[in-house]
């Protein structure tokens, strides 16, 4: 019998691992990874140009500095950066890997979850344990978001989807669409119009997008003349508090805050170029994701003629090309689909409690991190408008706080309830098409705390580090 049992040993997983073993070393725990490696998503994709849209004072865990120079790390940095973080304390050693679960059932009578996982020869692994610990991100490993286009089986080139990058692909001197014009899309873009003959990103209808320095000067020069810790520190809090106060401007004042961004395109691309149709949305600031390029490097591919933008409707797909409705015509030896995620919820676990099927849509999310009616579990579910591992970690610690809690008190299990007639939201307020078509399955959210999804880091700190556990939400047992 397990204390904790991890599900996923990603950014989040091997997180909240460290602190498992940091505030509660007398916890029995391991981690169950579907895949062969550490890494979660940073391992999966291997697409061109692949980093993250955050700041690594922010992305980087509380307890483990970033030493990097970069503030927009790419891809394998932020892999060993988790590698690092999983082998200096012997965390590596307590991960199974292609242990990809498959069903949990809770049992009130044991109060114990009964967890079975598939292995890679088809057999499976049962294990009992009595918290479910669930860090395996929001979206499917095994497909991505791939509408169909009429005629797509005629095209005669390369069709392929980020979350699936064939490594043997080369695109040197070879015509590419990319379909899309969010995150994956604008970082694609510039990393292969380096090599490729041009980049077309094809959109159906434009995203914001600004220009952050790929380098924090701040960063670097406080690091120079500072203990480390403490110029890290400093900087992440900075960028915390700088991403809520745009965040809240963005809120507040939509209009003021549109023209600012779009101002900020106007300037990297010029006065000729027609930023009204290609990158001035018709929603408001963060009702989507506002995407980020370091140095403005998509605005510079653009500028120098090696990528360009194309607003429109795909018609169908020709043997060499795209042809849209209006006519239009963009021939390509490469298509990159890069339409978006498939949306999951508890990493497609089939879960049943008491006999009985979980299903997490009809369930509220207790401070973004339990679900109502689902008894010793935590999800690990970060901010649409910051970090994710600001909340992950929060959320660790809060995990740690309630088992030294349970202990003292002798509870063997927790469980929010919640009242039936409480008023319900969405519980991501966004429009992105991948949320919206994963609507239906995704938990609600409430009016008030603690049903309340905060997307307020220093809300959070309040509630998760400091708040009690007494608040008539909470039972034990």
């Amino acid at each position: 019998m397990l204390d904790v049992l991890i599900i996923g040993a990603g950014l989040s997983g091997i997180g909240a691992a460290r602190h498992l073993q940091k505030l509660c070393p007398d916890k029995r725990w391991r981690i169950w990874e579907a895949r062969a490696a550490i890494g979660g998503t940073w391992d999966i994709f291997r697409y061109p140009g692949v980093r993250s849209d955050s700041d690594m004072h922010t992305l980087g865990y509380a307890f483990k500095p970033w030493h990097g120079t970069q503030a927009m790390a790419d891809g394998p940095s932020i892999l060993q950066y988790i590698r690092e973080a999983a082998e200096e304390t012997g965390v590596l050693q307590q991960i199974d890997f292609e242990h990809r679960v498959i069903s949990a059932d809770w049992s009130t009578a044991q109060a114990c979850w009964r967890v079975t996982a598939q292995l890679a020869d088809r057999s499976t692994h049962t294990q009992e344990t009595r918290f479910l610990y669930m860090c395996g991100g929001y979206y499917s490993y095994a497909q991505g978001h791939h509408p169909h286009f009429d005629g797509q089986d005629n095209f005669k080139g390369v069709l392929v989807h980020p979350q699936f990058w064939p490594q043997a692909l080369s695109y040197a001197d070879k015509r590419v669409v990319v379909i899309g014009s969010g995150a994956t899309a604008v970082t694609i873009v510039p990393a292969m119009a380096n090599d490729a003959a041009h980049v077309t990103m094809l959109q159906r209808s434009p995203s914001y997008v600004v220009t952050r320095p790929a380098q924090d000067t701040l960063g670097v020069w406080l690091d120079r003349f500072l203990p480390f810790d403490l110029g890290y520190r400093f900087v992440r809090w900075r960028n915390i508090l700088q991403g809520m106060v745009y965040f809240q401007l963005a809120r507040r004042k939509p209009l003021f805050f549109k023209q600012y961004l779009i101002s900020m395109v106007k300037k990297a691309l010029g006065r000729d170029y027609d930023v009204a149709t290609h990158f001035t949305p018709h929603y408001a600031p963060w009702d989507q994701r506002v995407c980020a390029v370091p140095d403005g490097d998509l605005f510079k591919q653009i500028r120098q003629g090696k990528a360009s933008v194309e607003t429109g409707q795909i018609a169908r797909f020709e043997t060499n090309g795209i042809l849209l409705q209006d006519g239009r015509f963009l021939p390509a030896d490469i298509v990159v689909v890069a339409t978006g995620l498939q949306l999951n919820v508890l990493a497609d676990v089939a879960i049943h409690v008491d006999g009985k099927p979980f299903l997490a849509g009809d369930a509220l999310a207790y401070k973004g991190m339990m679900l109502s009616g689902l008894p010793n579990v935590f999800v690990a579910f970060g901010y649409t408008n910051a970090s994710w591992t600001l909340k992950a970690d929060l959320t660790a610690s809060y995990v740690c706080r309630l088992f030294k809690y349970m202990d003292k008190r002798g509870y063997r299990f927790v469980s929010p309830q919640h009242d039936p007639a409480q008023t319900t939201q969405a519980f991501l307020d966004f429009t992105s098409g991948y949320v919206q078509r994963a609507s239906a399955m995704l938990p609600k959210q409430g009016a008030a705390s603690p049903w309340r999804v905060h997307q307020n880091y220093v809300m959070d700190v309040l509630a998760l580090r400091f708040g009690g556990f007494e608040d008539g939400v909470l039972r034990f047992n």
